[in-house]
């Protein structure tokens, strides 16, 4: 499946999450219902992806998760936060730049509105 069309059906899975539970819940919860409907939609959808950290070659003892890895081809970032902070965009950024994959998705599910500044493509320029 082409990446654009991978990132539409994910974006209706987040719309369907939002329409049924509304804002103001935990990250937790809405990675839970996300889940669901990816895979409801044939997706393949790992949560909670183990990235080990090198420096100097040496693997760190400490690892990153992504919230959430769809097809090994797109890394999403799930909040529930009153503003979108510049780190989180940062952040999603540097897991691909980290992964190596091609497009991560910034969502935020504590807006009125799921449709307006609440998803956010963000590509890996490599």
């Amino acid at each position: 499946m082409e990446i654009n069309d991978l990132s539409y059906k994910i974006r209706g899975c987040i719309f369907n999450v939002y329409n049924k539970l509304g804002p103001g819940l935990l990250e937790s919860i809405y990675e839970q219902a996300l889940i669901i409907e990816l895979k409801k939609q044939g997706l393949d959808v790992r949560n909670q992806v183990e990235l080990p950290i090198y420096y100097d070659n040496q693997k760190l003892p400490i690892a990153l998760r992504l919230d959430l890895l769809v097809n090994d081809t797109i890394i999403i970032e799930l909040k529930s936060v009153e503003e979108l902070k510049p780190v989180y965009f940062k952040q999603l950024k540097t897991y691909l730049k980290l992964t190596n994959k091609r497009l991560g998705l910034l969502v935020n599910f504590n807006v009125n509105s799921i449709m307006k500044d609440a998803i956010f493509r963000i590509p890996n320029n490599l």
